[in-house]
């Protein structure tokens, strides 16, 4: 194969509410954790064994403007995007690196019913029907053992 690809899809839990930052020419940068769990019983030892991998996912926009108002710490989300490492020089002149997902498509999974009442948004035109379908094949999997 001659080309490349740069595509992560992860379903996963939030681990903190989404934050916004935002900038002088109206956009937005919304941040979140989501964390992925693997669960296998350990052939040596016969227990259950539980890895969790978190994962820093990045939106722009509406789409960030989106999460912010619907997504709670908790509630399951499927993400689709890519993988970028960013690279700076902190204040002691080190350098240090930053691996996020950018995300493009996202779904949020926790059904409407489960979810609390909408958090208020800091933007006066966000618009409810904006909000992503859930996913009907996640009710039907059932829980995950998560520790969310």
């Amino acid at each position: 194969m001659s080309g490349t690809l740069n595509k992560v899809m992860l379903i996963g839990n939030l681990g903190d509410e989404v934050k916004m930052h935002y900038f002088d020419d109206k956009n937005c940068v919304g941040r979140f954790p989501i964390a992925t769990s693997e669960t296998y019983i350990s052939k040596q030892t016969n227990e259950r064994i539980s890895n969790t991998e978190w994962h820093n996912i990045v939106v722009r926009n509406k789409a960030a403007e989106i999460c912010e108002k619907y997504l709670s710490k908790g509630d399951k989300v499927y993400i689709e995007g890519r993988i970028k490492t960013r690279k700076w020089t902190d204040d002691k002149g080190m350098e240090r690196y930053s691996t996020e997902i950018q995300c493009d498509e996202f779904t949020f999974l926790t059904p409407k019913t489960d979810q609390q009442r909408p958090k208020t948004s800091n933007t006066p035109n966000a618009n409810p029907q904006s909000q992503p379908s859930a996913s009907t094949t996640s009710e039907q999997e059932g829980d995950d053992d998560l520790p969310f």
